[in-house]
């Protein structure tokens, strides 16, 4: 049953479709009005030779690190159905608890993870990602993104090996639906959580009205930096989750109407 904490609020929703089911759902029982518009699809590689190739080191590796819930779902089906197995002795690192918990749903329990501010920065200051020298890392993840974490783990001397396992694209041509949702007072916010949706957002809008006009939540400042540098409106959640993305638009509530 809805206990209105949102009600009123049109909010649009621009993670994968697959991955906006929990959000959408918790919009909804709060009395909002929730509205998918992915930013970021998830698909499989045309080609896995290199990723074949990278986890053929996996016997001698260290660690396995993974990026995110993609990395998990597209590589270790891959590399269980390859082996029938995981190496005894190679130790599993993730981003965050999301990541950790996707792990989980492989029997992969003993995860290195970060307690806060969960990213890459994070996750380089824990005291087991110090002591890397001589040991192979291989990092999980989809074409391209970040490169601080494996030029860190090398200048500490590991030996870092990509295991790009998706791609994620834009499945957006334009924001004329969400134009004309604020345009009928349906638009209220747009949550965003990863930075290269919001370069999509960004990138599609330009310097529309609706853009100037309504709010978008994030949940990590780094994802807040780009819509600040252009002057617009942003909430940061004050923790991952669904939980506290709720609590984030709660805030909009009073300012509704």
């Amino acid at each position: 049953m809805a206990d209105g904490l949102l009600k009123g609020l049109h909010i649009a929703v621009t993670r994968p479709v697959d991955q906006a089911l929990s959000i959408c759902e918790a919009i909804e029982h709060h009395g909002g009005n929730a509205i998918p518009f992915p930013l970021i699809a998830i698909s499989v590689l045309e080609d896995y030779h290199t990723f074949e190739q990278a986890i053929a080191t996996l016997e001698y590796a260290h660690w396995a690190i993974f990026i995110s819930t993609n990395a998990v779902d597209n590589a270790l089906p891959r590399i269980l159905k390859r082996a029938g197995k995981l190496p005894k002795n190679l130790k599993f690192a993730a981003i965050g608890p999301q990541t950790a918990k996707q792990l989980s749903r492989y029997n992969i329990h003993q995860v290195l993870s970060p307690l806060a501010r969960f990213d890459s920065e994070a996750l380089l200051a824990l005291p087991e990602m110090h002591s890397v020298a001589n040991q192979t890392i291989i990092i999980f993840r989809g074409l391209g993104g970040r490169d601080v974490l494996a030029k860190t783990l090398r200048s500490r001397g590991a030996n870092v090996i990509f295991a790009e396992c998706y791609r994620r694209t834009n499945p957006q041509t334009d924001t004329q639906a969400l134009s004309r949702l604020w345009q009928q007072g349906q638009l209220d916010a747009v949550i965003v959580t990863s930075s290269e949706a919001m370069r999509n957002l960004v990138t599609l809008a330009e310097k529309s009205e609706w853009l100037q006009q309504i709010t978008l939540c994030v949940n990590h400042a780094r994802i807040a930096e780009l819509p600040l540098q252009l002057g617009l409106k942003v909430l940061l959640a004050d923790a991952p989750g669904d939980g506290a993305m709720i609590n984030c638009l709660s805030q909009l509530v009073n300012n509704h109407g």
